[in-house]
C-alpha cells in the first residue's frame, strides 16, 4: 500500500483539527463510555487519547446485562445520570439520559409537593375529627336535656293534685284575667286582631291540637299494645273532640241569630232595620249585632283541658318500662309546648279581646263540654274509652279488689 504524501498528511491534519469542540468532546466521551483503550496508549490520559486518536470509532463493548428484577430500577444518582439502564439493559444516548434525569428531578418536586399536600390533609382530617367530636357533644346534650325534660313534664302533668290546680289555674285566668287590661299597654302586637298568633294558630287551635295530640296518642297506645283496633278507638276521642268543636261553633251562631238586630252605621248612629234574620242583613249591607259568644276563648280553654288529660298518660306509661326512645319523648315535649302556648294565648284573649260575659260564658262552655266527654261518657264501657284505658296491665291487688 502507497503511503500518504507529507502533503496529503498537512492537508488531514488540518481537516481533522477543524472539527468543533462540541463534536471533540463527544467523541472524548463517547470513548470513554465505550471502554475501548488502545494498547500503546495504556497508562496515558484518556483525554490526551481521544486527542491523539481521532480516527474512527471502534464499537462500544456491551455492558453486562442485570437481571429482571432490577429492570424497573431507575438510576437516581445524578453523577451517572447518563448511564440509566434500558428495557434490554443496554446503553442510551446522552439526550434520553438527560430526559430521564429531568423525570427523575420532577418526580422528586412532586414527593415534595405530595408531602405538603399530605400535611395540608392532616389538619383536614383533625379538623373533621374535631366537628365530629362537637356533634356528638352537641347530639349527647340534647339527648339529656330531652330525656331530663320529658321526665320531669311527664311527673308534673301525671300528678292529680296538680291537674286539679291547673283547672283552678284556666279558671282564674278566665274570671281575672281581664282585669289586667288596665295594667297593660293596649298598642301592643298582641292587642291586634291580625297578629302572627291570632292568624296562624288560635284560628287553627283545633287542627294544631289534632296534629300533635293524634301523633302522641298514636305512638302511646300503638307501642304499649300493638293493636290496631285498640288505637283506632283511642284516637276516636280526638273525633268526638272535632264534632264538640263544630257543634259549638254552631250554636254560638244559632245564639247569636236568635238574640241579633240588624243595624245600619250612619254618621249620625245607628239606624235599626226590621229585618229578620242575619243572613239578609249582611246580603243588605248592614251589620248584625247580638249576644256573641267567645268561640276563641271556647276552643282554647277545651283544647288545654284535652291535651292535660291525654298527656298525663305518658307517667304511666314511663312508670310501667315501655319503649320510649327519642322520637316519642320529642312528640311529647312538642304537646308540652303546644299546651304552654295555647294558656299564653288564652291569657292574651281574655285580656284584650271579647267582652267580659262572652268570654266567661265561653270558657264555661269549653270546660262543661270536656267534663261531659273525659269527666263522665269516656269512664262507660260503649264510649272511646279514657286516656290510658286498656294500655297498661293490672296489678293484682286491683284484680283482687274487683
Amino acid at each position: 500500500m502507497d503511503k500518504d504524501s507529507p502533503e496529503q498528511l498537512a492537508l488531514r491534519h488540518e481537516l481533522e483539527h477543524g472539527w468543533s469542540l462540541g463534536h471533540r468532546a463527544n467523541r472524548k466521551g463517547h470513548r470513554l463510555l465505550s471502554g475501548h483503550i488502545l494498547p500503546h496508549t495504556q497508562g496515558q490520559d484518556p483525554a490526551d487519547v481521544a486527542d491523539l486518536h481521532p480516527g474512527p470509532l471502534l464499537p462500544p463493548a456491551p455492558l453486562p446485562r442485570l437481571p429482571a428484577a432490577n429492570k424497573a430500577l431507575p438510576c437516581v444518582c445524578h453523577t451517572c445520570h447518563c448511564l440509566s439502564l434500558s428495557g434490554e439493559g443496554g446503553p442510551i444516548s446522552p439526550s434520553s439520559a438527560a430526559q430521564q434525569s429531568k423525570q427523575l428531578l420532577g418526580r422528586g418536586g412532586n414527593m415534595e409537593r405530595g408531602a405538603v399536600v399530605g400535611a395540608g390533609l392532616g389538619a383536614g382530617d383533625r379538623i373533621r375529627a374535631l366537628l365530629g367530636c362537637l356533634v356528638k357533644v352537641l347530639l349527647w346534650v340534647a339527648s339529656v336535656l330531652l330525656y331530663f325534660g320529658s321526665e320531669q313534664a311527664a311527673r308534673l302533668l301525671g300528678s292529680p293534685c296538680l291537674r286539679r290546680l291547673y283547672h283552678a289555674w284556666l279558671a282564674a285566668v278566665v274570671i281575672f284575667g281581664p282585669l289586667l287590661q288596665f295594667h297593660v299597654n293596649p298598642r301592643t302586637i298582641f292587642a291586634s286582631h291580625g297578629n302572627f298568633f291570632n292568624i296562624k294558630f288560635v284560628n287553627s287551635a283545633w287542627g294544631w291540637t289534632c296534629t300533635f295530640l293524634g301523633g302522641f296518642v298514636l305512638l302511646v297506645v300503638f307501642l304499649a299494645t300493638r293493636r290496631v283496633a285498640v288505637t283506632a278507638r283511642h284516637l276516636s276521642r280526638l273525633v268526638v273532640g272535632a264534632a264538640v268543636w263544630r257543634g259549638a261553633g254552631r250554636a254560638f251562631l244559632l245564639i247569636e241569630d236568635l238574640t241579633g238586630s240588624c243595624f245600619e252605621l250612619l254618621p249620625q248612629g245607628l239606624l235599626l232595620h226590621e229585618l229578620p234574620d242575619r243572613r239578609s242583613c249582611l246580603a243588605a249591607g248592614h251589620q248584625w249585632r247580638g249576644y256573641t259568644v267567645s268561640s276563641h276563648t271556647f276552643l282554647l280553654t277545651f283544647c288545654c283541658l284535652l291535651m292535660a288529660e291525654e298527656a298525663a298518660v305518658f307517667a304511666k306509661y314511663l312508670a310501667h318500662g315501655l319503649p320510649a326512645g327519642a322520637p316519642l319523648r320529642l312528640v311529647f315535649l312538642l304537646n308540652v309546648l303546644l299546651l304552654g302556648l295555647w294558656n299564653f294565648l288564652l291569657v292574651c284573649t281574655v285580656i284584650y279581646f271579647h267582652q267580659y260575659t262572652h268570654k266567661v260564658v265561653g270558657a264555661a262552655v269549653g270546660t262543661f263540654a270536656w267534663y261531659l266527654t273525659y269527666g263522665s261518657w269516656y269512664h262507660q264501657p260503649w264510649s272511646p274509652g279514657s286516656p290510658g284505658h286498656g294500655l297498661f296491665p293490672r296489678s293484682h291487688s286491683s284484680r283482687k279488689h274487683n
